[in-house]
């Protein structure tokens, strides 16, 4: 089959009949066509939560052994794991090295389009080996159409190496099985055909968007970066930050804004260890000590008898 007739297919490179007229549209009604096929993503996405979940899972499971999680995509695909990667550090406290994000074209293509970099399957199979992907690591192609050759050409040395595998795309799983025979894991919210035809940042990006979103949270969340809905495991790299981290001390463990930094001080930043100080009334070593029998979940070490 032909490139051409493999885009003819795809429901992502489909016209839209609902902005049919966009360009004779008044700008209000221009924002408005947007803002109503923006409406449909989140039910789109909502039809793949099983697979989600399922993802997510795996990427516990491996992270658990010691592995990576390795975004991999191209244009607006690759930025947005890029951009996810880049806020687990500050976020949850990951090592940077724990959540990657991998661009085709390179660093270059996250600030400009390096047209063409997608279409080489062994420059994303090199991508990874550059990295050293191995069977603990997670690999997530991220694109749109589900035939990205640098993502497919990433996905098969994942596969090679015992990598788990996963791949995000925005057309029907039927059609990006064809395709994506190295993925163990598809996730398809089906957006159907963008405002601008072919604009993949649109609809398919906000979706990619929402399902990393997921991806990472809801693993942090297995992974007891969290305690309740309050992410707990935060780095204090500024300003709002601290005064954040001060805020968590202050209403988990119920005590008053200079208790809360001085025992933020005394725990080296480290909120967890914070908490668990205030809420037991014991030195940094003893906290230490307790959250390393609770396997580092705060709530374990806050409410249990460890």
């Amino acid at each position: 089959m032909t490139l051409f007739e493999q885009l003819a297919r795809l429901t992502t490179e489909a016209v839209n009949p609902a902005t049919l007229q966009i360009d004779a549209a008044s700008t209000f009604d221009i924002v408005s066509m947007l803002n109503a096929q923006d409406a449909t993503v989140a039910a789109a996405v909502h039809e793949e939560l099983a697979h989600v979940a399922q993802a997510v899972d795996i990427i516990v499971d491996r992270m658990k052994r010691g592995g990576r999680l390795v975004y991999v995509g191209a244009g607006t695909s690759g930025r947005l794991g890029i951009v996810d990667a880049s806020e687990m550090p500050p976020t949850y406290g990951t090592d940077p090295e724990m959540i990657l994000g991998i661009i085709a074209g390179g660093d270059r293509a996250v600030f400009r389009s390096v047209e063409g970099a997608e279409d080489a399957p062994e420059a994303g199979e090199k991508a990874l080996v550059d990295v050293d992907v191995c069977a603990n690591d997670v690999v997530c192609g991220i694109s749109a159409s589900g035939r990205t050759p640098f993502v497919l050409g990433a996905l098969q040395r994942a596969s090679k190496v015992g990598a788990a595998t996963i791949l995000i795309s925005t057309n029907h799983r039927e059609m990006v099985t064809s395709y994506a025979q190295d993925a163990s894991v598809l996730i398809c919210p089906v957006v159907g055909p963008e405002p601008i035809t072919g604009s993949t940042r649109m609809k398919s990006g906000t979706a990619q968007k929402m399902v990393l979103n997921m991806l990472t949270t809801a693993t942090m969340v297995k992974l007891g970066k969290t305690y309740s809905n309050v992410m707990v495991d935060l780095q204090l790299t500024n300003e709002k930050l601290k005064e954040r981290a001060k805020r968590i001390v202050m209403s988990i463990c119920n005590v008053e804004y200079d208790q809360a930094g001085h025992v933020l001080e005394v725990a080296n930043g480290h909120v967890k260890t914070a908490l668990v100080m205030a809420t037991h009334n014991c030195s940094r070593e003893e906290a230490v000590v307790r959250l390393e029998q609770a396997n580092g979940i705060v709530r374990i070490a806050l409410e249990g008898n460890v």
